[in-house]
């Protein structure tokens, strides 16, 4: 079974090491608007990709062998003092790369063959994007009275108010033909969780990435957050999640909505926003203990199998 899986940050991480365990045709596309920390300071000096959740994706992926795990460590690792405190050597590495071969894709795959992936990474696009926001007080997400405008995925998560806009700048960035590819012959795409307006949401503010999901005719899960986002969505339901998602995407279909029951407050609320995306709203235990503490990987891969057999709705 083909696999693509979109999004960004520890979300995309937890989705994927969940999924290499049901299938090795995984393919993970990873949003690129990160401008902040290690990745943000080597976006501006070198004119590259940020390699901060690209390289948290190839590190989910890679093999569970002796030899992968140690490059996994290496590429993890985060130097904590002198001129390259605050920089993980993968993202270092991952820039090398992309200097060498002038190809994040090829830089990708290369790091990829390092630490022996199950499947494939990805950038959402082929060159960086800044996300632009509009903000307001107001307690309607769609309300368009006073909105602040904000730039970059760092200043969105720490200005406070409602999102009421997102865009991107280039409003059409250049997108690999690898990732069309991809999202055109898989049998399932999983969108989310993750930060929802600087993660997921952002592949589909990509004219092209957008166009192709809509015409897939893969299975399409939409994976929910288990908590509001400071910053992001303070104060969110899991049904706002989903109302934001269907008004950026009105032509999108999605086949479930998976969530967990314990995140979940109003069902009736969460089935009466999927309607709008023509989704079947499935609650399956996918957290750990504490619903702060995140998704349950083994049970997110339970989760997930569960839905591959069930088919498309």
């Amino acid at each position: 079974m083909k696999v693509v899986a979109l999004g960004g940050g520890h979300g995309l991480a937890v989705s994927l090491r969940a999924l290499k365990s049901l299938t090795s045709e995984l393919t993970a596309v990873v949003t690129v608007g990160d401008d902040g920390g290690s990745s943000g300071v080597l976006r501006r000096d070198h004119g590259v990709l940020p390699p901060g959740d690209l390289r948290m994706a190839l590190v989910a992926l890679a093999d569970e062998t002796n030899q992968a795990q140690l490059w996994s460590q290496v590429v993890a690792h985060r130097f904590d003092r002198g001129d390259l405190t605050g920089h993980p050597v993968g993202n270092v590495l991952l820039v090398a790369l992309m200097e060498i071969f002038a190809d994040p894709v090829a830089a990708l795959d290369h790091m990829g063959t390092l630490l022996n992936i199950s499947g494939r990474v990805l950038p959402m696009c082929i060159e960086p994007v800044e996300i632009v926001a509009g903000l307001t007080n107001e307690l309607q997400w769609a309300d368009p009275i006073s909105q602040t405008q904000v730039r970059g995925q760092v200043a969105l998560a720490q200005t406070p108010g409602r999102v009421v806009s997102l865009a991107l700048e280039p409003a059409e960035p250049a997108v690999s033909a690898h990732v069309l590819e991809a999202i055109a012959e898989a049998d399932v795409l999983v969108l989310g969780p993750g930060s929802w307006f600087s993660s997921v949401l952002p592949h589909l503010l990509v004219p092209a990435i957008r166009a192709a999901i809509a015409q897939s005719s893969a299975r399409k899960i939409l994976t929910l957050n288990l908590v509001p986002q400071s910053g992001e969505t303070s104060g969110f339901s899991p049904a706002n999640h989903v109302e934001v998602l269907a008004a950026f995407a009105p032509e999108l279909t999605i086949d479930y909505v998976l969530a967990d029951p314990a995140s979940v407050t109003d069902v009736a609320e969460l089935n009466s926003a999927s309607v709008s995306l023509g989704a079947s709203v499935v609650l399956l235990p996918i957290a750990r203990a504490d619903l702060a503490d995140g998704h349950d990987v083994a049970l997110l891969a339970s989760a997930y199998d569960e839905l591959f057999a069930r088919g498309r709705i």
